[in-house]
């Protein structure tokens, strides 16, 4: 909740900082300080009891309460002048801009136009909203009271910040004595103004990274703008000299790690720890390192050249176990056929749902070729030695074997002329083309005369009379006719 200090009659009566009797002793002894040149070696005994130790650590305190102070005037000022123009809070953000923004244009809003002293102290942009905002404003004029209040005002903040300064000075030369690794890391300007706003190396020292990096964030202007100019949580490290040498893509990655080297460094120095800087600029040597390793170019692809077309012969298992198995699982002539196809021709569809599946020259006559393909009898069909035995057995004879037509007589069946004997009953009949015969012996009838070539020589007129090229049409008689 903010304190309402319109009410209040003097800024003296608020701010009491300046005219404190701390805030004078501590600038008088950094006055005499200053004049000294001060080195390590005259420190003996521990640091905390070094009087100018005591003076370091209460000048850091005393930085923190001149923030503040500045605050409580700038909302002061801000309380006071908002009768006046009360649209300049939101075009200038910054306090210490504000408050000179007001010394300089007091109750003549007219002077934001080709003023030099404002043009130190304000954008050319943000001048140009200030002064068009300025000629529309419905504020009223101030008195010369309240006018001379607010320049009282403006005077105890501009001292105050010049104090401030003056400390941050004094703290920078002596960081070599008070965090020596800290200023290795970040330089001393950098280190001191860290310190001073953290209040102190304890208390900078007690605060986790993420914190640290944001120590000194700027406000964001909102005059519409100069806002892109402005970093968000960006402090003092992500401004300083280690972090700024790199590309501005890994800035922010650099500030993250810078702060927490600053972290462990100003550790080290509030333990009063490696008086000598070692510490600092091991850590400092390690940040160097990573940034290098972060801006190393990515290794360059090698380009491979394409394999050889043709590669050497590559060693195979050999022997014939493994020549049987490429036999057997080759390709089959059944396949080839089905593979090869006719030149101009074109091809059945095999499946009616499956267009463009032909089974190529597998079935059809004139394939072209003279020679019929021979048969590899390394692929065909395998049978079982078991399958095998067992139609041995079913084709066995005792004393031979006769075939009529192509089938055969085992055991006690034999076959005469198309005729089936069973049981010892036999039967022979005289073909038309005489009786030529084989003897075969079985053990139940004996011996029997069979004609093997009868039944094929039937076979063959029949085809001869009805299927052959030289076949002529055949005049079948009606019904009837005949009578």
């Amino acid at each position: 909740m903010e304190v309402d200090y319109s009410g209040a009659e003097s800024v003296s009566s608020i701010a009491k900082l300046r005219n404190s009797k701390q805030f004078s002793e501590i600038m008088d002894k950094i006055a005499i300080y200053v004049e000294k040149q001060r080195k390590n070696s005259e420190v003996s005994g521990p640091v905390e009891a070094d009087p100018e130790y005591k003076l370091i650590v209460a000048a850091n305190n005393l930085t923190v309460e001149i923030e503040n102070e500045l605050n409580i005037i700038h909302k002061f000022v801000r309380d006071k002048y908002s009768k006046r123009f009360p649209e300049l809070e939101s075009l200038v953000p910054n306090s210490l801009d504000y408050v000179r923004t007001v010394k300089e244009l007091g109750n003549n809003l007219d002077k934001c136009k080709n003023n030099e002293n404002l043009q130190q102290i304000l954008t050319n942009a943000t001048i140009m909203v200030v002064s068009v905002t300025a000629s529309t404003t419905q504020g009223t004029m101030l008195g010369e009271d309240e006018l001379k209040r607010l320049e009282e005002a403006c005077d105890m903040a501009l001292e105050l910040n010049q104090s401030k300064h003056r400390i941050y000075e004094y703290v920078e030369s002596r960081m070599s004595f008070i965090a020596p690794n800290l200023s290795v890391i970040v330089g001393a300007s950098t280190a001191a103004k860290i310190m001073g706003i953290a209040g102190g190396l304890t208390n900078l020292s007690k605060m986790p990274a993420c914190n640290l990096m944001l120590l000194g964030t700027q406000k964001r202007t909102l005059s519409g703008f100069s806002s892109t100019a402005v970093l968000p949580h960006t402090g003092y490290i992500y401004h300083c000299d280690v972090v700024q040498t790199l590309p501005p893509d890994l800035r922010r990655k650099a500030a993250r790690l810078v702060s927490a080297k600053c972290t462990l460094a100003s550790r080290v120095d509030s333990f009063h720890e490696s008086s000598d800087g070692k510490v600092g600029y091991d850590l400092k040597e390690e940040i160097e390192k990573k940034f290098d390793k972060w801006q190393e170019p990515p290794p360059v692809k090698t380009v491979k050249p394409l394999p050889a077309p043709l590669d050497g012969q590559r060693k195979k298992r050999g022997g014939r176990r493994y020549r049987k198995m490429k036999e057997r699982l080759g390709l089959t002539e059944i396949r080839k056929h089905a593979n090869r196809m006719t030149f101009a021709e074109i091809e059945d569809d095999a499946y009616q749902e499956d267009l463009g599946f032909s089974l190529g020259q597998l079935g059809k006559s004139g394939s072209g070729r003279v020679r019929q393909a021979q048969v590899n009898e390394a692929t065909k069909a395998r049978i079982s030695k078991s399958l095998q035995r067992k139609l041995q057995k079913q084709n066995m004879t005792y004393g031979g074997r006769s075939t009529v037509g192509g089938r055969s007589t085992v055991g006690s069946r034999s076959t005469v002329g198309g005729r089936s004997t069973v049981g010892g009953r036999s039967s022979v009949r005289d073909n038309s083309s005489g009786t030529s015969s084989s003897v075969a012996f079985t053990p139940l009838q004996g011996l029997e005369i069979v004609n093997p070539h009868a039944a094929e020589k039937k076979v063959a007129e029949a085809n001869q009379k009805y299927f052959s090229n030289m076949a002529e049409f055949l005049k079948v008689k009606k019904e009837g006719e005949g009578k």
